[in-house]
């Protein structure tokens, strides 16, 4: 159990990238919404991004998503980023938006059109290459949507294949993290459904290969805190795309549809090292915000991510290894409860304090003016959304 100048410390370090499709006009599948201020170019999304870090003192990189960030020079992106106190993060590919792809992309029958999509991820590690950055995305939307349209096996040899390409140009400090998502857009197969098939492929290629899990990608009633306790073990957690959902989609604010659940998941991360120092493990916002106002709904995905790691911090492992050791069913879970029951918005308020932050960052933006100058000065253009 951490005390409370122990768990400050470990939230002093704890850092959580923020997406730049995030800044940007999202929707539902039937309407995209338009919202004033919205950035016009990936140098107005950091510019966004670097008001959430100022607000929080917990954002410092934003992740990119190419095409949709495509710029004439990463290398001056980068400085731009520089200049507004945050960095360049992981470099997320998009296979899933170019006619060509109607089939799949690394994994589609023609190899023609295989071949394209490696190219692009080729393009992801050039960009890696010329900003330094570690971490390669990998989500394919690859999948089919009746039965018999395609071998269900020969397409994980085409996903096995291209995989093995892309990691082959790997540098020697960079890392290819492979998501997946059990359903969606394909309705009868996804060919990286799960973190199973997900971490069979990572074995195959090597340590430079990780698992990410999107907090959102799963089934309902899954036991993501399992899996993630399972990943660590192996030691091929690599990241986590934090979000949530009700239902079938992904990209609410993380911890709006069931807090206790990130607590959890933060606890199995906190038992297995993910919060050490050096760790390997990444943590990422993945999340369009179709009605609520942009920059204030990564501030308060933020916020929740801290409150669920301040609480986990705080569950007494010691009491807890003897009550699991003694058989103490009821006893084991009241450690874990009363941890997730502790307020810890005041150790969080301190914490700020001792950073120079405000003590509620969403209401020190509201007052900062930024919203109301940035929807003055951003008239004309074309406002980044889906495809932006």
């Amino acid at each position: 159990m951490a005390t409370p100048a122990e768990a400050k410390e470990v939230l002093k370090r704890f850092w959580i990238e923020t997406p730049s499709w995030a800044y940007g006009n999202s929707g539902t599948r039937f309407k995209v919404f338009a919202q004033a201020g919205v950035p016009r170019n990936p140098y107005e999304k950091i510019e966004d991004a670097a008001q959430v870090h100022k607000y929080t003192g917990a954002a410092p990189s934003v992740a990119l998503h190419i095409p949709w960030d495509k710029v004439e020079s990463y290398s001056d992106l980068a400085k731009h980023a520089a200049d507004h106190g945050v960095r360049l993060g992981t470099v997320n590919s998009n296979t899933f938006q170019d006619d060509d792809y109607m089939l799949g992309s690394v994994c589609h029958p023609d190899p023609k059109i295989r071949a394209k999509a490696v190219d692009h991820l080729y393009e992801c590690l050039e960009i890696m290459n010329e900003t330094g950055v570690q971490d390669l995305k990998l989500w394919f939307a690859d999948g089919t949507n009746y039965p018999g349209q395609d071998s269900l096996s020969d397409r994980q040899n085409r996903l096995a294949e291209s995989l093995q390409k892309v990691y082959a140009r790997l540098g020697k400090n960079q890392r290819m993290l492979l998501e997946y998502k059990f359903f969606e857009p394909s309705f009868y197969s996804t060919d990286v459904p799960d973190w199973g098939t997900s971490f069979a492929h990572c074995l195959e290629l090597g340590s430079q290969a990780m698992v990410c899990v999107d907090t959102g990608h799963h089934a309902p009633g899954t036991n993501i805190e399992y899996i993630v306790a399972f990943l660590l073990r192996a030691k091929k957690l690599g990241a986590f795309d934090f979000n949530s959902r009700f239902y079938a989609d992904d990209d609410l604010i993380v911890g709006a549809a069931d807090p206790f659940q990130l607590f959890r998941i933060m606890h199995e991360v906190n038992m297995g090292g993910g919060f050490d120092v050096g760790t390997p493990v990444s943590y990422v916002l993945d999340q369009c915000h179709n009605i609520e106002p942009k920059i204030p709904a990564q501030i308060r995905s933020i916020t929740n991510v801290q409150e669920a790691v301040a609480k986990a911090l705080l569950v007494d492992h010691v009491a807890l290894k003897k009550a699991q050791v003694a058989g103490d069913v009821l006893g084991g879970n009241d450690i874990v409860m009363n941890a997730y029951n502790t307020d810890v918005r005041d150790l969080l308020d301190e914490l700020r304090g001792e950073q120079g932050i405000a003590a509620n960052p969403k209401a020190a933006y509201a007052a900062s003016g930024y919203f109301e100058k940035i929807s003055k000065e951003r008239v004309g253009g074309a406002q980044a959304g889906w495809g932006a």
